[in-house]
């Protein structure tokens, strides 16, 4: 009789690979069928053929590890994080803590459906979040009184670096290099201008902006409202002397407090800046937070960040898209005042639910509460004998006293920080978590640890204090039905779902964006993310408390290191084009250490991103154009020439590897080399590194700096158009020059540049996901990934070029981990162009891949190691029907003006509308395959016009009407 026991056979080894078989989407038997498609008998056998063998590394990882169970790594993570201490922070300088609405927690920042989604360029397809933002613009108009805001932009420091490019470059009189800095804006904000001016050879001038002379001209002045040490006070006045002097203010403020407050607008501000961070975003040790930038109209065409504008569709009824294109910087390139191209989406989707969910009334209330709160303290410690220096606050108190480290040290011992500012001073910044229990621990700490004889209970119920008369706000704010309507929760679950089904996103189905790298966010990876332990901690909280993050960020630094050879590595960009500009500051300061501050030029090839001309221009660096070869590689013969002809004041190269045409170019070495020849250094940006991990190490081919996008390589979700990290590595000799932070000595070298960032880790909260999709995933992983990446790209390469020409490839015909598909012949044969099929794809339930860009009139692809064969197939079908359906067009079948391809997307609306004028069916626009019969997603509205929209710009909520 046989036993009915049996082995599991689950040993160590298949538990520690059990992610990347999560991870990878093609199953084995998959890889050797798409293999033996592309004449290969294993993936090695196509890797030596698709990557230049004197790049390739010979070196094994020994940092990175084998890989662990997502079930191992989530205890092992907790672990490491439960060395950190969460206390109670009164910290403030912008950060604050916050409570965020489950409802919103569960629904938004842990659902696959917003954070998942690319950024809104399809805008048929991403109607939900583009609402969700223009209520973020709304929200920002409405509080801070200005006429026009934008769509988000990275954290409180750069939007302010961005308001002083801005404002310089409105500046109408020639030679005003010079601008008014507040000591009493956020030091940190601070910081993050100076180092944005020094570069661009512009001068900081720190003073109170009241008293300043204007013997010295100057293009702005900024101040902090409330300031960093809580007070209040009135700017008319000043503004109207600055803006006789022809300078422009910007003002930094706490959206919370323009509830209660007179908003900058109606004193006369240019420009308002803050971060939405306490509307319901975690402090998550500084990010990410959505900031922003609200100015007048006037200024709309050189404001930098995206605009989420409404416009109509091509049924004449009300849609959203992204405004005024042309200030992205794939465009103006060495002519932007801004490197930025993404936003912070997650998070402004995030704030602008807050806001929908509280409504005026809810926020006010919460102002009113945390101002009560700051009242009922000053109150206590004027009994305790303390003064605090002014009448006029909002949240935040200081107090001088001779007795202030002793203070400190009983806030620490109840499990609550305190603000040292030197000079004896104490701040405390109260929030909406704080209650009448965290104001007597107040009173106990600044009694030196022995509780009151009164109690904030005693002082609530006999406190007279009201919002100082000066500063009241009278007008009104939110007045939109969306944030006067969801009150209830079964309201606002509902309205957010309302939103989410009208976006494709990775739930739905494969997006295969070239250069996007749209791969798997697993949910392991992102589970930490809602642990206290990550998403509590305040960036400034003392080194003490804050071991556990350390450990895991500098795990994730040499893991980082061992990927790509790199001698350092610092995680305080946070976004690639970020990262672009830290990397090229710390060349500038290599060469000013050296002697060679002329060394200013920098070589960019003329297929280069946008983003990096912008960022050497930041930099203070000179662009030089390199031109491409007829195959898309750079010219090495002009490259040559070029580094020769400016050898003396060489700085830099900026190149993307493998090329922004999706190859390999085997000449990198020697490109490296005459660089290096010419006395220049190398930076590699890094968009296309998910075709190197575990094959090649930039540093070990010629690279002295590289960013490394974390929201494409390694798996950080990108979050509807953001959050991104963007760290960058070094060489050994560059080391020295990385980041540090004014407020965080541990958050880089001493002799580095200053900070970059308002946050010393930038968005710290989601380096988690990262640090688990590397240890999870380990060497073996992490090679495989990009091999079956570069397999992906290549089997959807072969099976469309017989439908559609790939533009670029390598020396053996094949391509890296994206394809460019030639629309420009087609064109010419049907009118249709790559527009009409990326709309088209909406009507298969895709996203488009990238268009028109690297080359006009082209689609670039990108697969990813995550999407499994039968995805690809199903793209590969759709893309083939798409043709068959340009055949169509081409062989008069359909009419050039009136055929599925120029009339898409096709919505319900209009498919069951009683007439139906078109040579082809119902069916045919609704169901040109045969798998949407039982999966159809269905676009909410149809082609938008953008012209309409940037002719007729709209920027915040229409009225209801408009809906109807």
């Amino acid at each position: 009789m046989k036993s009915n026991t049996f082995s599991l056979n689950y040993s160590n080894n298949s538990t520690q690979k059990e992610f990347m078989g999560r991870h990878i989407g093609p199953r084995d038997e998959d890889i050797q069928a798409m293999l033996k498609e592309l004449g290969f008998s294993s993936l090695d056998e196509m890797a030596a053929q698709v990557v230049p063998q004197k790049i390739r590394t010979t070196k094994n990882y020994s940092v990175v590890g084998d890989g662990i169970s997502e079930y191992e790594l989530l205890a092992n993570l907790k672990k490491t994080v439960s060395k950190n201490k969460v206390f109670r922070s009164l910290l403030g300088m912008g950060f604050y803590d916050t409570i965020t609405p489950t409802v919103i927690q569960r629904n938004v920042l842990e659902n696959p459906v917003w954070y998942t989604a690319y950024t809104p360029y399809q805008a048929e397809i991403a109607q939900g979040r583009l609402e969700a933002l223009l209520n973020f613009q709304t929200m920002v108009i409405d509080l801070t009184g200005m006429e026009i805001s934008n769509s988000s932009l990275l954290d409180e420091g750069s939007a302010a670096a961005e308001a002083m490019a801005m404002a310089h470059a409105s500046h109408k009189h020639d030679n005003v290099n010079s601008f008014v800095v507040s000591p009493k804006m956020h030091p940190h904000v601070i910081e993050v201008l100076k180092t944005r001016a020094e570069p661009l050879g512009l001068n900081m001038i720190v003073q109170d902006p009241k008293s300043f002379d204007f013997k010295t001209p100057v293009f702005a002045a900024f101040i902090q409202y409330p300031d960093t040490e809580g007070v209040i006070e009135d700017y008319k006045e000043m503004t109207d002397k600055y803006h006789n002097a022809h300078a422009m203010v910007v003002a930094s403020v706490d959206l919370l407090s323009l509830t209660l407050l007179t908003p900058p607008g109606e004193w006369g501000a240019d420009i308002c800046v803050g971060n939405s961070q306490r509307f319901g975003v975690p402090l998550g040790f500084g990010g990410p937070h959505a900031a922003f930038l609200a100015t007048k109209d006037v200024y709309k065409r050189i404001m930098p960040g995206r605009i989420v504008g409404v416009s109509v569709d091509s049924h004449g009824k009300s849609a959203l898209r992204l405004a005024l294109q042309t200030r992205e910087q794939h465009i103006r390139r060495e002519k932007a005042t801004s490197n930025i191209c993404t936003a912070q989406v997650l998070l402004a989707n995030m704030a602008s639910m807050y806001a929908v969910y509280h409504g005026p009334e809810g926020l006010k209330k919460i102002a009113q509460r945390v101002n009560r709160m700051a009242a009922i303290t000053a109150e206590g410690l004027k009994k305790l004998g303390f003064t605090t220096p002014s009448t006029t606050y909002f949240d935040t108190l200081t107090v001088s006293t001779p007795k202030a480290a002793d203070i400190a040290k009983a806030a620490e011992a109840l499990n609550m920080n305190f603000r040292v500012l030197g000079n004896n001073t104490l701040g405390m910044s109260l929030d909406e978590t704080c209650s009448l229990q965290t104001v007597d621990d107040i009173f106990q700490a600044f009694n030196l640890g022995a509780k009151a004889s009164f109690t904030a209970a005693d002082i609530d119920a006999s406190l007279n204090y009201n919002w100082p008369t000066q500063f009241v706000r009278s007008s009104k704010y939110l007045t939109h039905p969306v944030f006067n309507t969801h009150r209830s929760e079964p309201e606002i679950t509902r309205y957010i779902h309302m939103l989410q089904n009208k976006d494709i996103t990775l739930t739905h189905s494969m997006i295969p964006l070239g250069s996007c790298t749209m791969k798997l966010n697993a949910t392991t990876e992102l589970v930490p993310v809602s642990w206290p332990e990550i998403n509590k901690m305040h960036p400034f909280a003392p080194t003490s408390q804050i071991q556990g993050y350390i450990e895991m960020i500098h795990d994730l630094e040499n893991k980082l290191c061992d990927i790509t050879g790199f001698a350092g590595v610092s995680l305080q960009p946070n976004s690639g084009a970020s990262g672009e500009y830290a990397g090229l500051l710390v060349i500038r300061k290599y060469f000013i250490d050296k002697g060679e501050a002329h060394r200013n030029v920098c070589l960019i090839p003329s297929s280069a991103h946008g983003t990096n001309p912008a960022s050497a221009v930041m930099a203070g660096m000179k662009v030089v154009v390199v031109n491409c070869d007829n195959q898309g590689n750079v010219d090495v013969a002009d490259l040559k020439a070029k580094a020769v002809e400016h050898k003396k004041d060489l700085a830099a190269l900026m190149i993307t590897y493998p090329s922004t045409h999706g190859v390999f170019e085997e000449s990198i070495k020697e490109i490296c080399q005459t660089i290096h020849d010419n006395g220049g250094q190398v930076y590699m940006d890094g968009a296309n590194m998910n075709a190197l991990v575990g094959l090649c190490r930039p540093a070990e081919f010629g690279a002295d700096v590289s960013h490394m996008n974390l929201h494409k390589t390694f798996a950080i979700p990108h979050g509807g158009g953001g959050p991104g990290v963007g760290p960058i590595g070094v060489r050994e000799h560059l080391k020295k020059y990385l980041p540090t932070h004014g407020l965080q000595p541990e958050a880089g070298p001493k002799t580095g540049i200053s900070a970059t960032t308002s946050a010393p880790w930038g968005s710290a909260s989601i380096l988690p996901i990262s640090w688990s999709y590397i240890t999870m995933m380990g060497a073996e992983g992490l090679k495989k990934a990009t091999l079956v990446a570069i397999l992906n790209a290549n089997y959807i390469a072969k099976k469309l070029a017989p439908h559609y020409p790939v533009v670029y490839k390598g020396k053996e015909g094949l391509v890296a981990h994206e394809c460019i598909l030639d629309m420009r012949e087609i064109k010419k044969t049907s009118g249709v162009d790559v527009a009409d099929v990326a709309k088209r794809l909406i009507d298969y339930g895709f996203h488009a891949p990238t268009m028109s860009w690297p080359v006009i009139g082209t689609l670039m692809v990108e697969p990813t190691e995550s999407e499994p064969k039968a995805e690809l197939d199903r793209f590969i079908d759709a893309m083939i029907s798409i043709r068959n359906e340009i055949r169509n067009v081409e062989s008069k079948k359909w009419d050039i003006k009136d055929n599925p391809l120029v009339n898409s997307p096709h919505t319900a609306e209009t498919l069951l509308k009683s007439e139906w004028a078109h040579a082809y069916s119902r069916e045919q626009a609704a169901y040109p395959a045969e798998w949407l019969r039982s999966n159809k997603f269905w676009p909410v509205v149809g082609r938008i016009d953008n012209v309409y929209g940037d002719r007729n710009l709209v920027c915040s909520c229409p009225s209801v009407d408009t809906y109807k």
